[in-house]
């Protein structure tokens, strides 16, 4: 790049930073919130990027590259981006604020476009990597897309987060060539200036895990300084000293800082620093690489170069680069003065009628934007998958079965589906076989990037593995799970080919990978995810693999549909559903639940169930009216004024209940019928969807001042407000909410306590979960009326 390029790029980052500085400033100095509560802003943490992030945009990227840009840098990228004209002026000064920029770069939130929402950190940085696995299986599969580089903008301090080494490490990430990660080697974290450097550590992470590392430590005049007789000299002491030493040097000037950073320096380094005018050191010493726009061209040009491996660059920053608090170890949260603004402002040529300009479209700067907006710009991608998912596989269990062997089998005949399986991708944390996806790996096989040969035959599990597999295997990280399944379901837009994503993984588990859940659904994400086995019906497994909180969490993340069916036929049309939805909001017509936008928690259990009491409400109903209460989340199995007619006017109860304890239920209602009491039992198959529904109705009344009805899917299974008992292999509260929904005495089972091991029917036993239990939780219910 010439001279006179680097000085538009120059004058470009220069804008970049005042923009950046000023819109945390007007954030905080220019908007009164009225609630006394701190807006904040990382005015320090945006400097050091600026250099990295203008020649990223402004001299590197194509159209196609997707990168996410660690949080604290969010002022820069909107700064960025509304210099390439991508954003309003109007936002400029409304960060933070409701309907404008949010803190953190957000996918779904922000008005400018997004590629990878950051905020919990480390997960951001990962992301990339996982779509660029994503694009690996889509090119495989349905021809090469464009080319994509896949780019990490990332804080130091980020690499002390495990998910970090777990994405790293697992096989499969290694080879994406077309990966690049930019650390933002500023040694500074939230509350101090970082002990020793540990650089030489990373690197040999990075480098056993087969990634090319590029490090960038120092500018121009560092380097110019190293080739002049006894530089090496000057070289080796700013290697050797110490991080606190080197950082105390950006608050200094003159003569303190000569006599700063001499303190310690063998007599060659004063040497040959004593020609140099005071004013001349202090931009020798702190000239870093990551503040010389060449420098970084040259490191990105270096990993272009490097294809068969992901690339990750250290880039030596300032924390304040620019800034009057440059380096200073309390400079992560603070903020710069109106003075100290009006300072920078005035070094810009800017005033207060000016400093929200864009660039002069008729300068080199100007004119530089304006050829980058158009190389960036994109097409407009389409979510919709174009293919219809049938209602149902029509599976059909003439014997007892469990939920976990149901969805294997649903998953298989889907794929014999010549429209929808193709786009059918699953992937497990090496629990692929025990989750009951070995049918679906024996007819489609496990991706790999090249053909690979097996070397054991297994009459019961065909793992071969190739680039036309539609299984992805992963290493033991559940991070790792949710960060795939997460970049599946964003391929219609970061890689232009919507897939059907369906992962699965052990039910206590997913608490493990619940911070990468939670971001992929933030991210709107759309996947489907099976925990499996779940509960103490778990029961042998002890405490340990015994899920009692998953179902809460399912219930309450939101942007998720948490789905719990008791029964195969249930299961098949619920699956099939939240396909339907996820290929393109085209859920068939029979549904009762809304159209949903976001992922499917599917909690399933090994315990085999009678499939009769189904059998006997599809009888009674109908498949048309029992597969919309199905869908919709709940339906009346028992209806007990039918089952005994001589009860119908006897005390009734309505006993609730999910998943794998409907035969204790089911028992503890004819024990009931036997005592004189009609007990409906209700299986609850998305707790989600009724709880949503209820709230819908709450919250429209609340904001119109009229009184709530009661939605159609707790009228249809719950159709007398009368006293009800919520049994669930989970938390009891997370059903306890239904007696307020129905406006009756409830009185919620479950487990409340860690599991231990033993059999189901001695666990439940001690969670109260067995049908004498239900009996007297019902007559408790009954007398609370």
């Amino acid at each position: 790049m010439t001279k006179h390029d680097l000085d538009v790029l120059d004058e470009i980052q220069r804008r970049v930073l005042w923009l950046a500085t000023r819109i945390v400033d007007a954030a905080n100095h220019d908007r009164a919130t009225g609630d006394g509560v701190k807006v904040g802003g990382h005015q320090a943490s945006s400097a050091s990027l600026v250099t990295a992030m203008t020649a990223l945009w402004f001299a590197h990227l194509d159209a196609e590259d997707r990168v996410a840009v660690k949080p604290h840098a969010s002022p820069v990228f909107h700064a960025i981006q509304y210099l390439l004209g991508n954003l309003d002026r109007s936002y400029l000064p409304r960060l933070r604020a409701r309907g404008g920029l949010q803190s953190y770069p957000s996918r779904t939130k922000d008005p400018d476009e997004v590629d990878f929402s950051t905020g919990s950190v480390g997960l951001g940085a990962a992301a990339p990597l996982f779509a660029a696995a994503t694009r690996r299986y889509v090119d495989a599969h349905f021809g090469a897309r464009p080319h994509s580089r896949f780019v990490a903008l990332i804080g130091d301090a980020e690499l002390d987060e495990g998910n970090i080494w777990e994405a790293v490490a697992d096989p499969a990430t290694t080879g994406l060539g077309n990966v690049m990660w930019l650390v933002d080697f500023n040694r500074q974290s939230l509350d101090r200036v970082v002990p020793g450097i540990r650089i030489n550590q990373w690197r040999g992470q990075f480098e056993a895990a087969g990634w090319h590392v590029v490090e960038v430590k120092y500018g121009r005049r560092l380097a110019e300084a190293y080739a002049r007789p006894g530089g090496e000299k000057l070289r080796d002491w700013i290697d050797a000293m110490p991080n606190e030493q080197y950082q105390s040097l950006f608050g200094l000037d003159g003569p303190l800082l000569r006599k700063q950073f001499l303190d310690g320096a063998p007599a060659e380094v004063e040497a040959f620093v004593a020609g140099i005018a005071d004013e001349e050191l202090r931009p020798l010493v702190t000239d870093l690489g990551g503040h010389d726009l060449q420098a970084m061209l040259d490191a990105y040009a270096q990993c272009d170069a490097v294809t068969d491996r992901p690339s990750v660059v250290f880039a030596y920053t300032v924390k304040g680069w620019g800034l009057p608090i440059a380096g200073n170890p309390r400079n992560h949260s603070a903020l710069l003065s109106s003075e100290q603004v009006d300072t920078l402002r005035a070094a810009q040529g800017l005033t207060r009628e000016t400093e929200w300009d864009r660039l002069d479209p008729a300068s080199p700067a100007g004119i530089q934007a304006g050829a980058r907006r158009e190389a960036l710009s994109r097409a407009p991608r389409e979510r919709a998958l174009g293919v219809t998912v049938p209602e149902s596989t029509g599976v059909r269990a003439n014997k007892p079965i469990s939920t976990q062997e149901v969805f294997g089998r649903v998953l298989v005949d889907l794929a014999r589906d010549r429209e929808v399986g193709r786009y059918l991708v699953t992937t497990a944390p090496d629990v692929a076989t025990s989750t009951n996806l070995a049918g679906f790996i024996n007819k489609t096989g496990v991706f790999a990037p090249t053909e690979q040969r097996s070397w054991t035959e297994d009459r019961m599990l065909r793992w071969t593995e190739s680039p036309a597999g539609q299984h992805i295997e992963l290493g033991i990280s559940e991070m790792n799970l949710f960060l795939l399944l997460g970049q599946l379901g964003l391929s219609w837009d970061l890689s232009g080919q919507p897939l059907l994503p369906v992962g699965t993984v052990y039910d206590p588990f997913v608490l493990r990978g619940l911070d990468a859940f939670l971001y992929g659904t933030y991210s709107g994400s759309r996947f489907v995810v099976a925990g499996t086995p779940s509960g103490i019906t778990l029961a042998p497994e002890g405490g340990a693999h015994q899920s009692t909180i998953t179902a809460s969490v399912g219930l309450e993340l939101p942007g998720v549909t948490f789905v719990e069916p008791a029964y195969a036929a249930s299961l098949d049309w619920l699956l099939c559903d939240a396909l339907g939805q996820i290929a393109g909001g085209s859920a068939p017509a029979a549904t009762a639940a809304p159209a949903e936008d976001g992922a499917y928690y599917f909690r399933l259990s090994t315990r085999p169930l009678d499939q009769a009491p189904f059998e006997a409400a599809r009888a009674r109903l109908g498949d048309a009216v029992l597969r919309r209460q199905v869908v919709a989340g709940a339906y009346r199995l028992v209806d007990a004024h039918q089952t005994y007619p001589h009860l119908v006017d006897a005390p009734v109860v309505q006993l609730a209940a999910s998943g794998a304890v409907l035969p204790e239920v089911l028992t503890a209602a004819a024990e009931l019928a036997e005592e004189g009491i009609a007990a409906h039992v209700v299986d609850v198959t998305s707790l989600d969807r009724l709880y949503r529904a209820w709230q819908r109705t709450l919250r429209q009344g609340v904001r119109t001042a009229t009184v709530p009805s009661v939605p159609g899917a707790l009228r249809s299974a719950f159709a007398d407000r009368v006293p009800v008992v919520t049994v669930h292999d989970a938390a009891s509260h997370a059903m306890a909410w239904l007696g307020s929904a129905l406006g009756a005495p409830a009185v919620p089972l479950g487990v409340d306590e860690f599991g231990q091991s033993g059999s189901v029917t001695e666990l439940y036993e001690l969670h109260d979960l067995l049908p004498g239990s239900i009996v007297n939780a019902a007559l408790a219910a009954i007398a609370l009326r």
